[in-house]
């Protein structure tokens, strides 16, 4: 399946062309708009601390000292210095004012955005398609968390560079074709230095090989290159031989990824974030890892009950772990059958599977089960699945373009109004963990913030109540233990929210 083209210079004449920088500079601006009210939200009291309000390093704003610890020290059991260099900047225009440290995440979420209409514009050639998917990226309800939490600017800065390093690599592979090798080489330079800067901004841009990988079957068709097909349509040595040379050219790539997954890997066992086998025992993981691929997609399809922490359960009924396998191989499998008919089914999937495994649960890092956070650079996949999807479907049936548009317009709407109710509830640490506390179950961490919180307002009583119903569901909290004897010695609880990663 090619890339939508005018099929007659007739129809490029007559039909008007929606310019693509003034789609970009729509999508911007409405994607500011809706998250603005982000501004007036305050700190809070999970991570926050760490990164920001408590940190002194990054309080000092720019100094060389600082500067050379952002590259040395790893943060709540990170290493990303580009992020603690972007808070050191935050600090030094804004103070500790949250709305400054708000803005600057907002808007590279919204810059983000008109990345995400760039790179499927360039791949796919879809002016409104790729609208449609950068709209439902940048308006989801599922991603105010990596925007609206100031701890996770590594979600945002590493978005931001990811999507640079695939659009640099999209031009390397499509349009230099026929260039100069020097001329390619800057193009794919720059994808290699962008997917640099991504890693040391959060590590999740690990998979970003892979998916340049996936991006070379289709949109691209770099696997089964024109000649490979001119000769013969079934020749799958020429395809193997072909998807040989992609791996060896992407060696670079590979190379970055692997170095920040060992850097990653050790520093977390160093800090004792990974857990042991003796508390995630690995049936569990694997039970854990294939519900959390559907309840994922159910969070991008109906992103209902959203919180900051999903608890990991005691076990998972054994029912629900049989539907969610054969689901994801009955998905798979039919994407696998009908890659030639529909390639674009295999890349969306690919894309949501592949760059959700680092991050899936068989290397347990933290106490959560999943986190919304995850699906900022994962979700493109499906969405992408799913536009493209809907749009075939209905490509034989009338009034195909007023069908699309309307049922565009009523999912952007939904995203629109829910996005806005979950900023609300980022508004203080209080409210966030209320929120949290009514949507989900035996949720600890949840109980302990919220102590935390009131505690912090003078209002010790409700605070221990609070600290008691943590210990009840979690015996074992060293964190509300402490704040619990610090509440009962009438002094105010030190050291920030429950740490997640």
């Amino acid at each position: 399946m090619e890339p939508n083209k005018p099929t007659s210079t007739t129809t490029n004449k007559t039909r008007p062309r929606f310019p693509a920088w003034l789609m970009a500079l729509l999508l911007v601006s409405t994607t500011v708009a809706v998250y603005w009210p982000a501004t007036r939200c305050d700190f809070i009291n999970l991570d926050d601390d760490f990164y920001v309000t408590a940190n002194v390093h990054v309080r000092n704003g720019f100094t060389l000292e600082d500067f050379k610890w952002a590259w040395s020290t790893p943060v709540v059991s990170n290493w990303h210095p580009l992020t603690m260099l972007s808070h050191m900047l935050d600090c030094q225009i804004y103070g500790l004012k949250p709305w400054g440290h708000h803005l600057t995440s907002l808007l590279l979420h919204a810059t983000n955005t008109a990345l995400v209409f760039v790179l499927f514009r360039r791949l796919a050639g879809a002016l409104w398609r790729s609208a449609l998917v950068a709209a439902l990226f940048g308006w989801h309800p599922v991603h105010v968390e990596s925007v609206v939490w100031v701890a996770e600017r590594k979600d945002v800065l590493s978005g931001f560079f990811g999507l640079l390093s695939l659009i640099f690599y999209a031009r390397y592979a499509r349009q230099g074709r026929g260039q100069e090798p020097e001329v390619r080489g800057q193009w794919s330079g720059l994808a290699l230095i962008f997917l640099a800067l991504g890693l040391m901004s959060k590590a999740m841009l690990v998979t970003w090989p892979f998916v340049m990988l996936v991006l070379d079957y289709w949109p691209l068709n770099r696997v089964r290159n024109a000649e490979c097909r001119a000769r013969n349509a079934k020749m799958p040595t020429d395809q193997v031989r072909n998807f040989k040379t992609l791996v060896v050219e992407k060696i670079p790539f590979f190379a970055l990824a692997v170095v920040a997954s060992v850097v990653t890997f050790v520093v977390q066992k160093q800090t004792g974030a990974i857990g042991t086998f003796e508390t995630f025992p690995l049936g569990a993981r694997c039970e854990n890892a294939l519900i959390s691929y559907c309840r994922y997609l159910g969070k991008l399809f109906w992103p209902s009950d959203c919180a900051f922490f999903y608890p990991y359960p005691r076990y998972w009924p054994w029912e629900e772990v049989l539907l969610a396998s054969a689901f994801l191989a009955g998905v798979t499998l039919m994407f696998w059958i009908k890659r030639r008919e529909h390639p674009y089914w295999l890349t969306g999937w690919l894309w949501y599977c592949g760059t959700l495994l680092p991050v899936i649960g068989l290397v347990q890092v933290g106490r959560q089960a999943m986190a919304d956070r995850y699906t900022y650079l994962p979700s493109l996949g499906a969405l992408f699945l799913l536009v493209w999807g809907l749009s075939d479907l209905l490509q034989r049936r009338r009034y195909q373009v007023i069908t699309l548009s309307l049922a565009g317009c009523v999912a952007l709407v939904m995203c629109l109004g829910m996005t806005r109710q979950q900023i609300g509830y980022w508004r203080d640490s209080e409210t966030l963990f209320r929120h949290a506390i009514a949507v989900t179950r035996d949720n600890a961490p949840a109980y302990n913030g919220l102590g935390l919180a009131l505690a912090m307002k003078g209002r010790t009583g409700d605070a221990m109540v609070q600290f008691q119903e943590a210990l009840r569901l979690n015996p074992d909290f060293a964190l509300a233990h402490n704040n619990l004897g610090s509440a009962l010695g009438n002094q105010r609880p030190d050291g920030g929210g429950d740490q997640l990663i």
